[in-house]
């Protein structure tokens, strides 16, 4: 099956050398929703300007439904939305004129039906009359993301659409690309709060350093990836671990009060219920107990952290 966005040995080498992307491969299928994580100068805005044909690789090819973003950029083009972070908006002009001129600008003839239906499905259509300037933070957001959807794309970028919008406006956010990808398109997303990604992304991609990390379906990686901890508060401090425990894989935490235990959620046994016998035996006395397991802010930490201790 033919990939939607297909990047293939992507460099990107900036004057004076530096190196924005180092080989980047990269395939996102139709209608998923992928989660481009990273640091801050990690790429990601990078990858996706050369993607949408804003940046022009130094080397690579990129694909969009079949068409080189390079030699057939009209049609590469024509099937990509892009919500970039600025929020980057003639103040004085009407938020329906705004959208209409969008899509005119992809040579797609005025619908006025298919524009109340888009303002509609954003909330905005109350406000098709008001100027931009006068839209809160989050309305101007959600004009970016009518603009980037005026031309039917098939391929929607978000990149950090969230950025200094309240949790509130966030959820709705999120809602939105829910309704999207029912509706066939693909998105791509970057966001700083990982809880997001977790939450929505059928796929998750974590880049640094211009290099892709991974790519993975997001309940595989925190299957394959994820651990288990097990936190058992002590009624009393301990200094030392008792003879008995030690070997165990045990860490004293919180001055002497927590005993922690991680265990791979994937081993047959968990030796939980040999872990708490002998605790018990060596004479402490448990308050409480609990477990949590890692998140997939965890993971990308852990591969970030990685990567820059081998590099």
């Amino acid at each position: 099956m033919t990939a939607m966005v297909d990047v293939d040995g992507v460099h990107k080498v900036y004057d004076g050398g530096f190196q924005a992307l180092r080989g980047v491969d990269l395939r996102i299928e139709e209608g998923e929703i992928l989660a481009l994580l990273g640091p801050n100068g990690a790429g990601k805005t990078t990858l996706i300007s050369t993607i949408c044909g804003l940046v022009t690789p130094s080397s690579g090819t990129i694909r969009v439904g079949g068409h080189d973003v390079e030699t057939d950029f009209r049609q590469a083009r024509s099937l990509i939305g892009l919500v970039p972070q600025e929020v980057a908006l003639e103040p004085f002009e009407k938020v329906m004129n705004t959208v209409r001129f969008s899509r005119g600008l992809f040579g797609k003839r005025r619908d006025d039906a298919a524009m109340e239906d888009l303002l509609r499905r954003l909330s905005l259509w109350d406000k098709r009359n008001e100027p931009v300037r006068a839209l809160s933070g989050g309305m101007k957001r959600r004009v970016l993301i009518a603009k980037a959807l005026s031309h039917d794309p098939k391929v929607l970028f978000l990149d950090e659409p969230t950025a200094g919008v309240d949790v509130e406006l966030r959820r709705d956010m999120w809602d939105i690309v829910a309704d999207l990808k029912a509706r066939g398109t693909t998105i791509i997303l970057t966001t700083h709060y990982i809880e997001e990604a977790e939450e929505i992304a059928d796929r998750v991609g974590v880049i640094n350093r211009g290099r892709i990390l991974l790519v993975e379906d997001k309940k595989s990686l925190m299957t394959r990836m994820g651990r288990k901890e097990l936190r058992v508060e002590l009624d009393a401090p301990i200094v030392d671990l008792p003879d008995t425990l030690k070997g165990r894989g045990l860490r004293i935490e919180e001055d002497g009060r927590v005993l922690v235990h991680e265990y791979d959620t994937k081993a047959e046994r968990s030796g939980i219920a040999h872990l708490m016998r002998d605790v018990a035996t060596a004479g402490l006395i448990v308050r409480d107990v609990e477990t949590s397991k890692s998140s997939l802010e965890d993971i990308f930490v852990d591969l970030v952290h990685e990567q820059e201790g081998t590099a």
